[in-house]
C-alpha cells in the first residue's frame, strides 16, 4: 500500500475507536512504555497528543516519567508550518501549553534545548513490520530525525501493516515500536 491510502486508512480507522476501546488502548500502551529501561536516558523528546485525531494520550507517559524518573529532562516539540521544521523546548508543564493555529498543542515558555537527545517518541498513523512509519506527511520528524543519534520508538495504538509500498531515502526508520500489547524491535 502507498502512504496516502494508508494514511488515509489509519485516520478512519483511529477516529473510529470509541472513547472506552481509546481509554483501553492508551492503558495498554501506557503498560508497554513503562518497561522500557530508562537507565542511560538523560534526555527525552516526546510529541504533545492530538486527541481530537486519536493519537495515543502522551500525558500519561509524561506524568509517569515525571514521577519516577524525575532525572529525565522532558522536550516536547514546537513545529514551524512554514520550513517544516521543529525546535525543542524543555517541558515546564501543561499550565506552559497553548493551541497553535493547527490545534495542536505547543510549549510557550520552556527554554529551547539545543544540546543532545537519547531518546525520541514519535508520532505516527501506522507503521509496517520493517519499522518505518507513515506521519501526517509533512515530513517534521525525518527532518527532525536525520541531524540526531537517538533511539527512535514510535507509539502506535492500532497493529502494524505489512508493508509500506512506498518508503524512500529520506524515511527515517524505528528502532522500536510501542503498541498495546507488545514493544517491537526493529
Amino acid at each position: 500500500m502507498l502512504k496516502a491510502e494508508i494514511r488515509k486508512k489509519a485516520l478512519k480507522d483511529r477516529l473510529a475507536i470509541s472513547d472506552e476501546k481509546y481509554k483501553l488502548l492508551n492503558n495498554g500502551l501506557f503498560n508497554q512504555f513503562t518497561t522500557l529501561d530508562f537507565g542511560n536516558i538523560k534526555t527525552l523528546h516526546i510529541f504533545l497528543p492530538i486527541t481530537e485525531k486519536k493519537e495515543p494520550n502522551t500525558f500519561l507517559l509524561i506524568e509517569w516519567l515525571t514521577e519516577n524518573h524525575p532525572q529525565i529532562k522532558i522536550i516536547v516539540p514546537k513545529a514551524d508550518f512554514e520550513t517544516a521544521l521543529m525546535t525543542n523546548h524543555e517541558y515546564l508543564g501543561e499550565h506552559d501549553l497553548q493551541r497553535n493555529i493547527y490545534d495542536i498543542l505547543e510549549p510557550q515558555k520552556g527554554t529551547i534545548h539545543h544540546g543532545e537527545i537519547d531518546l525520541v517518541l514519535i508520532p505516527l498513523l501506522a507503521f509496517d513490520k520493517n519499522g518505518y512509519r507513515v506521519g501526517y506527511g509533512k515530513g517534521f520528524y525525518d527532518r527532525f530525525l536525520e541531524n540526531i543519534n537517538a533511539q527512535k520508538i514510535g507509539l502506535s495504538l492500532l497493529p502494524a501493516i505489512d508493508k509500506i509500498d512506498d518508503v524512500n531515502e529520506h524515511d527515517i526508520r524505528l528502532d522500536f515500536c510501542i503498541t498495546p500489547t507488545d514493544t517491537i524491535k526493529f
